[in-house]
């Protein structure tokens, strides 16, 4: 592939181009640099669109998530990580997965309520909801709408199990919430860590907080009793995979109770969005990251295969799995994640729900 020449790098934003959405028949193109659809690629302020949905709880059929239900109070990513899988989500939308996913957020006032009509269904198992199974639900935005911190507060009136992925510090604001959660055992939060480097953090994920104010977070969570573990995700072989001991080690330093890791994969927009990326951003390593992804498979970028898109298969990926094993074992052997408590949910049924 001929290098890409980087004419125009949008600092502070992951992806460098609007890849085109695969639902419409036309889109906007910059032919000409002194073309007056040059606007259309710059590098614009986030804008917020509402959606009202019906129904706010997704549940999953996928065979590689330990949870099958979970709710995104946002759809996009402000925070801009450029390998996000959520981007091709932003296209159903009517949205581009580059960089429209970073500036065009979608928000859903209604989801607690929406929350407490699923939680009041007749005949209800509680079963673990987890927050933020496609978009973090701390976007920068949440300071001010408290969508978030609002369905927590239905979790914990109803007693009911719920899981956090998040990269933002923010969460912290909700740690009186959480820590009523905590004490009934109905809380697990996953704090998302991929590298302690601070230069790869400000090109891969240009809008998140740094390595060090997220092992605080462990930190601070731990402390406070809380289950806590690290999600290190995703693994780029070439660019931070020989990071995953120390990673590992200074998650278990912090007082992270287990860990996770994934494979990147470039499904979709995300392929194209991701190249373009890395010819700008690392021109002199693209060719060998991009092959070495390919290897973790089967020679491919995308990977939707049942028990492999997530830990691909292959040498390479075999390689890092044994790593990120062994540095496990070394750091964290013998700590585990309190299991959910189930026995407390609370159903209301027949009651009036008291946010209407």
């Amino acid at each position: 592939m001929a290098h890409i020449e980087n004419k125009a790098y949008f600092k502070g934003r992951g992806a460098q181009v609007n890849t085109h959405n695969r639902f419409l028949k036309s889109s906007y193109v910059a032919d000409h640099e002194e073309g007056i659809d040059e606007s259309m690629l710059e590098n614009s302020a986030t804008q917020l669109f509402e959606e009202h949905p019906k129904k706010i709880v997704s549940i999953s059929k996928s065979q590689d998530l330990p949870f099958l239900h979970s709710i995104n109070p946002y759809q996009g990513g402000e925070h801009g990580c450029l390998y996000c899988y959520a981007r091709n989500a932003h296209e159903y939308y009517g949205f581009s997965a580059g960089l429209d996913f970073e500036r065009k957020i979608i928000v859903k006032r209604n989801a607690p309520e929406l929350l407490e009509i699923f939680l009041n269904r007749k005949g209800y198992v509680p079963s673990s909801i987890m927050l933020s199974g496609n978009t973090d639900c701390y976007q920068p935005i949440e300071r001010k709408l408290k969508i978030t911190r609002a369905l927590l507060q239905v979790f914990l009136k109803y007693k009911h199990p719920v899981g956090i992925i998040s990269k933002n510090n923010l969460l912290l604001r909700d740690l009186d919430i959480i820590k009523e959660l905590a004490a009934n055992d109905l809380i697990h939060i996953a704090i998302s860590l991929n590298s302690l480097n601070e230069s790869l953090r400000q090109k891969l994920e240009p809008r998140t907080v740094s390595a060090q104010c997220r092992l605080s977070m462990i930190s601070k969570l731990a402390e406070s009793n809380i289950p806590v573990m690290l999600m290190c995700a995703p693994i780029i072989p070439g660019l931070n995979s020989d990071e995953i001991p120390q990673i590992i080690k200074s998650a278990a330093l912090a007082g992270a109770s287990g860990a996770s890791f994934t494979i990147v994969r470039l499904n979709g927009s995300i392929a194209e969005i991701f190249k373009d990326w890395i010819y700008k951003t690392y021109p002199d390593r693209a060719e060998k990251v991009l092959n070495l992804i390919a290897e973790c498979h089967e020679g491919k970028l995308n990977d939707s295969r049942w028990g492999k898109r997530i830990s691909g298969d292959g040498k390479v990926a075999e390689s890092i799995q044994r790593l990120f094993n062994i540095s496990l074992n070394k750091y964290m052997g013998g700590r585990s994640m309190r299991p959910y408590n189930f026995d407390h949910f609370s159903p209301a049924h027949g009651k009036q729900l008291n946010l209407f």
